[in-house]
């Protein structure tokens, strides 16, 4: 089912991010998470596609082992680097081939290797909103989901024209949004009602990464621009120096509660956990929230 209509039919709810494993013997392993996860009922599943589309094929194999062993309603992303048309219809007829009826399209990361010109690393789809363009147009039966920056994307030149990006994502024909993660709430709110402003209208849902360790800390902080608060980075820090790695657990698991019930209780739709294939603190963040 699409995922649209999910959401007018439950709400709030859950939403969870996998990444196929890249080594087929931790397969096991990775679906033995996904089902205790299971216990969370989310309302739909993601799984990445890999930079430059480096584990498509996990990608469809892993969607696959979901369905059937899950039974979760999957929504793979589909990224436009290194694209071209071919490739894009070749994956949405596999995706559907599963019942597949939902994608997130994403312009893409360069991969690290490559060392070519932007201009043929994206010759076919230079940004996400020609790659939603082209789905919409070619593959109208399908939900499209796209990625949201709250405090705007890295190579954005301001805050309002990442905005306008946004804007025009949807006007492609964009069904929902998934935002990057964050750490203060009050950027989703006031993301959400910039974008209202401008007359998008569907779905913000907002992205949680529970921080598990100060090594999970720096490598957001190397990854994307989110900035982290200082409470959060004192208690971290606090935490660590006082009871080592469990402290450091249990004050991510308590920030991302703080997070969740805040976002909840503030009208948002729901909310999508980036899980890092980790069941144990995605699990202790929503218990009772629900």
């Amino acid at each position: 089912m699409q995922i649209p209509q999910l959401i007018k039919k439950q709400s709030p709810f859950v939403s969870l991010e996998f990444f196929p494993p890249k080594k087929q013997e931790e397969w096991p392993g990775f679906l033995e998470t996904a089902r205790e996860l299971g216990q969370l009922r989310p309302l739909f599943v993601s799984v990445t596609y890999g930079a430059g589309g480096s584990t498509q094929s996990n990608t469809l194999k892993i969607c696959e082992r979901l369905i059937s062993t899950c039974g979760f309603e999957i929504m793979p992303h589909l990224t436009g680097v290194t694209a071209n048309r071919e490739k894009i219809d070749g994956f949405i007829e596999a995706i559907r081939t599963l019942g597949i009826a939902n994608v997130l399209a994403l312009r893409g990361d360069r991969p690290a290797s490559y060392t070519g010109t932007d201009d043929k690393l994206f010759a076919a789809f230079p940004h996400a909103a020609d790659l939603v363009t082209y789905i919409r147009q070619q593959h109208p039966d399908l939900a499209i989901g796209v990625a949201g920056f709250p405090e705007a994307h890295a190579e954005a030149s301001s805050f309002a024209a990442d905005l306008a990006v946004m804007q025009r994502k949807v006007a492609c024909g964009a069904d929902f949004v998934i935002t990057q993660l964050y750490f203060d709430n009050r950027v989703y709110f006031d993301y959400v009602d910039r974008l209202r402003t401008l007359g998008v209208t569907v779905p913000v849902l907002p992205g949680i990464l529970p921080i598990r360790s100060l090594a999970s800390l720096r490598f957001v902080l190397e990854m994307c621009n989110a900035r982290i608060p200082g409470r959060l980075v004192n208690a971290l820090t606090k935490a660590h120096e006082q009871g080592g790695a469990a402290a450091v657990y249990e004050i991510g698991v308590a920030y991302a509660r703080e997070q969740v019930r805040g976002l909840l209780a503030g009208g948002a739709p729901g909310v999508h956990l980036y899980t890092l294939n980790k069941a144990d603190m995605c699990l202790a963040v929503m218990d009772g929230l629900l």
